[in-house]
């Protein structure tokens, strides 16, 4: 039975260990405070990913590990680097596959907004840069390495544009909302789902190793079309959406922490934002899920939390 190791219980963290559990494979998931899903073969360790030599214990016989980890937004060139080399050490002393959850942000704006596998990563920006050197340096460290990178989640447990501002405004039947962004603007959204299914599968080809991919995601969207989608799937009001004034958030931040690191990367939403995931799907057969899917996703698992805290 192959085993794997997964720092990070959060949405993709947490569709990958349910995924591999579900298959029959053992799961080893490490995050600070012990948590995640309960399955019998997902044992949940409390750890600092960051701890080499920890990390290199549990990662031993581990057949891949999964770095689904999401450190504090304001921190990230403080706490990534130390979690990257660990994860890389431990994968390298384990001969375990080092599979990364990615994002777009090593691209920086592009002319518009098209991605693929191979465009320049071109990113400014502190959090682009970031990413980049993660990536370069498990390039550089001889692991067997890949990198599955998504546009902005929707699905069970998703944090974003949708989770922050269209869900609770039309949760509580609100006829309009403020967006940090132009809700006309095409955006790529990939479902948790697709992530996690995209990691399992290119952790175990060696096609893909050495790589960054794109997760399978359908077509863009603007955002005013996914609110409509969601209300018309689950009969709630439609929701009228108005842009925020892009000086709004960059003011925000000269005093707030996470305001700032947001307008850092609100290019993705105040122009068109589109990715392109046609490699992957050509390569290895995957497709994305229908969007309508995870939309209605996204809504049980709200109306599941709603039940849980009545």
């Amino acid at each position: 039975m192959a085993s794997h190791v997964i720092v990070g219980s959060g949405p993709i963290g947490s569709s990958v260990a349910r995924l591999l559990a579900d298959r029959g494979e053992s799961v080893t998931m490490v995050t600070r405070s012990g948590g995640g899903p309960s399955h019998p073969l997902i044992e949940r360790v409390a750890a600092d990913a960051s701890d080499a030599r920890r990390l290199t214990e549990l990662t031993e016989g581990a057949q891949a590990l999964y770095n689904c980890a999401n450190p504090k937004y304001t921190e990230w060139e403080k706490l990534w680097f130390p979690m990257n080399d660990a994860m890389i050490a431990a994968s390298k002393a384990n001969d375990a596959t080092y599979v990364i959850t990615g994002n777009l942000y090593v691209y920086g704006p592009q002319p518009g907004g098209q991605m693929n596998e191979n465009t320049p990563m071109a990113a400014v920006g502190r959090k682009g840069k970031v990413r980049i050197k993660m990536w370069q340096d498990a390039l550089a460290s001889g692991v067997r390495t890949v990198e599955v990178r998504g546009s902005d989640y929707i699905g069970a447990g998703a944090v974003g544009v949708f989770s922050a501002v269209l869900f609770p405004a039309i949760e509580k039947g609100s006829s309009s909302a403020w967006v940090p962004g132009d809700p006309t603007m095409p955006h790529s959204f990939t479902y948790t789902g697709d992530m996690a299914r995209t990691m399992v599968t290119l952790a175990a080809d060696s096609r893909a190793w050495g790589k960054a991919w794109h997760t399978p995601t359908n077509p863009a969207i603007t955002i005013n079309e996914l609110a409509d989608r969601y209300c018309a799937l689950t009969g709630k009001p439609r929701l009228t959406l108005h842009k925020m004034p892009r000086f709004m958030m960059r003011t925000a931040g000269l005093v707030h922490p996470m305001s700032r690191e947001l307008a850092e990367m609100d290019y993705q939403f105040y122009a068109p934002f589109h990715l392109d995931s046609s490699l992957t799907e050509h390569t290895f057969g995957l497709t994305p899920t229908p969007l309508d899917i995870a939309i209605q996703e996204t809504a049980d698992d709200a109306k599941s939390i709603a039940a849980r805290t009545m």
